[in-house]
């Protein structure tokens, strides 16, 4: 992999070396300044990447990637660029354990190579099934579509409204719920094609945030003040003599289903003709599966894939169910259904419970328990990871950690991403390279680094830690540690492994 080592530039490294992991000296950070010592050498600061390459901005120009706004991923310009460093031999299988809107599987069949992903969202399976079918649209059944939907009309009569969740109440306009009834209901009984209908319920999903109260911000969702509930909530406050609200969300005007899913839609054709005037084949498959790769990579067979590039949820708190709420409600999930997706998620939010017992009883079900046991041994034998998890106890029992529901999502999520690695070791090929994008986060003073933790676990597993991509743009901490502990600059990383 000779590209991935090219042009190192000596850079000032402070900014991205870490010394202190623990504020005010207050835990042993013994554990983690041997990792920072151990990975620094293989770590370079660099302008390959950037913030907008490991997030979905760059995507938002892209043709076919910017039919779903997934505001958790990564570009296609990073996958192409890992891609090209990882030299593949055409029709090798390229992997995401967390496949989101179809980012690194699309990009992989456009250069020549098998996909297979899983997640366990119902969004990705939409955009996967669609976003793969591009070169089998009927141009004219597209636009035949696009003109029903200009001159579509909701009868004056109808009194139908779009599902509710309780997160979602209220969500949008009164008319534009009944729009969103309206349309699902006249298209799912249409003479249309399944693929046809399946891309209008896409572009149906990626039209939500817009015509809604609602505007996704990091871990929940934020709402316009002519929110009813907005409204109820900002009325409560000052009965009961509290000050307003200090921020207030005006999103303007807000735009009808009608008038955004004819932007949509005229937009997913452009980009389908484009792509069939100047195909680059899919000569490729994409095997997705529904469901957590923590219990379906076990099912795969060992030595099939040839890379893997993907980006877990983050350690950060952030709740997709909740990010998410408006299309998981449109698709008709439950509230029940919804409190078993956020369980069945990677551990990264508060509400999260343990998923050790679920494991050990998968893979003794499986017939694999020396599997098991080999990776939790790992887990429980890594001096970073048992640091962590001292020191957040210590600062939980001091009264600093504002939720102890944080203790046992960071051991959680170490954890799970163990059996992840653990698992992906097995199912690749000797040689096979690994890229994961990752953010490294802090609680209660306490640095968790992230990039050279999973590294850690990787090479404990078997895998050969071969770079370290750190972006010269960093993270920053909330305005409530800074101001207790004080500012310490947090890496965004790339890190590259090998079988």
């Amino acid at each position: 992999m000779q590209d991935i080592f090219h042009n190192l530039e000596i850079v000032d490294v402070k900014g991205w070396y870490v010394s202190e992991f623990s504020a005010g000296n207050t835990n042993s950070q013994k554990a983690r300044i041997a990792l920072e010592e151990r990975y620094w050498p293989i770590t370079e600061i660099t302008e390959r990447f950037n913030r907008q390459s490991v997030s979905y901005q760059l995507s938002k120009r892209d043709c076919l990637h910017k039919w779903l706004k997934y505001k958790e991923g990564f570009s296609a310009e990073l996958v192409r660029i890992l891609l090209k460093d990882f030299h593949l031999q055409k029709g090798d299988i390229v992997a995401d354990p967390f496949m989101g809107s179809g980012t690194t599987a699309l990009v992989s069949m456009f250069n020549g190579y098998n996909s297979l992903g899983f997640d366990i969202l119902p969004m990705s399976k939409i955009a996967i099934h669609v976003k793969t079918a591009i070169y089998t649209y009927n141009i004219l059944e597209l636009k035949e579509l696009l003109k029903e939907i200009i001159n579509l009309n909701v009868p004056e009569e109808y009194d139908g409204r779009t599902p509710e969740i309780r997160i979602t109440k209220d969500g949008y306009p009164r008319e534009t719920s009944r729009e969103l009834a309206y349309y699902k209901e006249h298209f799912l009984n249409s003479r249309y094609s399944e693929n046809t209908k399946m891309l209008l319920e896409l572009c149906t999903l990626n039209a939500l945030e817009r015509i809604s109260y609602s505007a996704k911000d990091g871990q929940y969702l934020r709402w316009d003040w002519r929110c009813p509930k907005i409204i109820a909530a900002a009325e409560a406050r000052e009965k009961t003599g509290r000050k307003p609200f200090v921020v207030k969300l005006d999103k303007g005007q807000l735009p009808s289903l009608k008038e955004v899913l004819t932007e949509e839609l005229s937009g997913v054709i452009k980009d389908i003709e484009y792509l069939n005037n100047n195909p680059s084949g899919f000569d490729t498959q994409c095997k997705f599966i529904e469901g957590s790769a923590l219990f379906e990579l076990p099912k795969i067979a060992d030595g099939t894939v040839s890379a893997v590039i993907s980006s877990p949820p983050y350690c950060n708190r952030y709740d997709y169910t909740r990010t998410y709420a408006m299309e998981l409600a449109y698709l008709g999930m439950s509230e029940a259904g919804v409190r078993k997706l956020r369980q069945d998620l990677l551990s990264c939010t508060v509400e999260n419970k343990s998923k050790i017992e679920q494991l050990q009883d998968y893979y003794k079900q499986i017939g694999q328990q020396e599997r098991y046991e080999r990776t939790m041994n790992i887990v429980d034998e890594n001096a970073a990871l048992q640091e962590i998890n001292n020191a957040l106890k210590n600062r939980n029992e001091n009264g600093e950690i504002n939720n102890k529901g944080v203790l046992k999502m960071v051991e959680g999520y170490f954890t799970e991403l163990t059996f992840l690695f653990s698992e992906l070791y097995r199912v690749c090929k000797t040689g096979a390279y690994v890229a994961f994008v990752n953010d490294n986060v802090r609680y209660a003073g306490e640095v968790i680094p992230v990039d050279f933790l999973t590294t850690n676990l990787a090479e404990q597993i078997g895998f050969t830690p071969v770079k370290i991509y750190t972006l010269k743009q960093q993270k920053g901490n909330s305005s409530q540690q800074m101001k207790k502990y004080g500012r310490v600059a947090l890496r965004k990383s790339i890190t590259i492994w090998k079988k």
